[in-house]
């Protein structure tokens, strides 16, 4: 039997003027606000100053994975839209896929493809649909030619051409997330220059930002996702005196590793509150969506209340929240 806290979905709940979800990104990647958290002490500082609240021994760890064109658009036989979102590619032309539809398709079904591929059904799992796609070239070179950028459904606008890199890292490098490790936003070359960090890769999928609707959290389920650590990166974060992860994302990769497991393969370390945290000593983050697995992860490192209690503050000075928005470094 489990010793953490049972918590409910009302615990991962907060009220957010709409007027506080980012649209768009800062017009500068190191001018976004930062939420300087040192124990019981609270600066306002911007994004730039960054190295100068850190310490001499502490590692930087960033997720370097890189967003795909990872959203296609098609119709049913009958003529009904549909929308694709990739989840994970099985093979080079099979993946499990989120699908949007009126009437979603039943096994067997064809959707076809804006691109003139086709998509049948082969399997569905709840909200996944494991499709099998006819095309002349692999799915990853057909999503690349014909995908659209996923940005979050809370963004109200139509992508623009400026979005597909301005939703990448600056240190992404290998292909394969279908959201963006969105603390590492932040960041740009010359910031870089004055760090040394170490690199982890997860490529991120869309459960990872999917609300929880159970009322027990013990009862979601999340989804696997794929990462690697070079052995190399590995021994430096082992040995780091202190270790900031950037991004959620990162720290289920080096909490996985710090537990066991092996430095490839697939996690679903599913982090509440009442974790033991084995190698993650701080935390830079974005501000997440409520009723979500990783606003969970923030209240497990930094305690609920306590985690309730800046979010307050952030509203109320009037940061901006959710992928393009503003970020919180926990030391």
């Amino acid at each position: 039997m489990s010793d953490r806290p049972a918590y409910r979905l009302s615990d991962f709940n907060y009220d957010l003027p709409p007027e506080l979800i980012a649209q768009a990104p800062a017009p500068m990647r190191t001018g976004s606000r930062l939420l300087h958290v040192a124990g019981t002490k609270l600066d306002d500082r911007i994004f730039e100053e960054l190295p100068e609240l850190l310490s001499a021994g502490d590692l930087l760890v960033f997720n370097d994975t890189r967003v795909i064109r990872s959203r296609l658009r098609g119709r049913r036989e009958t003529g009904g839209k549909v929308e694709l979102l990739l989840e994970r590619i099985l093979a080079p032309n099979e993946a499990w896929m989120q699908l949007a539809a009126s009437h979603p398709p039943k096994t067997g079904g064809q959707i076809l493809l804006d691109g003139g591929a086709t998509a049948i059904v082969e399997e569905r799992d709840g909200r996944f649909f494991r499709l099998r796609f006819t095309a002349d070239i692999p799915l990853d070179a057909y999503l690349e030619r014909h995908g659209e950028v996923p940005l979050p459904a809370y963004i109200g606008r139509p992508n623009e051409p400026a979005d597909f890199e301005r939703y990448q890292t600056v240190y992404a490098r290998n292909p394969g997330a279908v959201a963006a490790p969105t603390a590492g936003l932040h960041f740009t070359p010359g910031l870089l220059a004055e760090l040394d960090p170490a690199r982890v890769t997860l490529h991120v999928g869309l459960d990872t930002f999917r609300p929880v609707t159970e009322e027990r959290l013990e009862e979601h389920r999340i989804h696997g996702e794929r990462y690697e650590v070079e052995p190399g990166a590995w021994e430096r974060i082992r040995a780091a005196d202190r270790v900031l992860a950037v991004g959620t994302t990162t720290v289920r990769v080096l909490e996985t590793l710090a537990r066991g497991g092996p430095l490839a393969g697939r996690t679903e370390l599913f982090i509440t509150p009442g974790f033991e945290f084995r190698r993650v000593d701080a935390l830079l983050t974005n501000f997440h969506l409520p009723r979500s697995t990783l606003l969970g992860l923030v209240m497990a490192f930094a305690g609920v209340e306590e985690t309730r209690r800046l979010y307050r503050l952030a509203v109320e000075e009037r940061y901006r929240f959710y992928s393009f928005g503003d970020a919180m470094l926990i030391l």
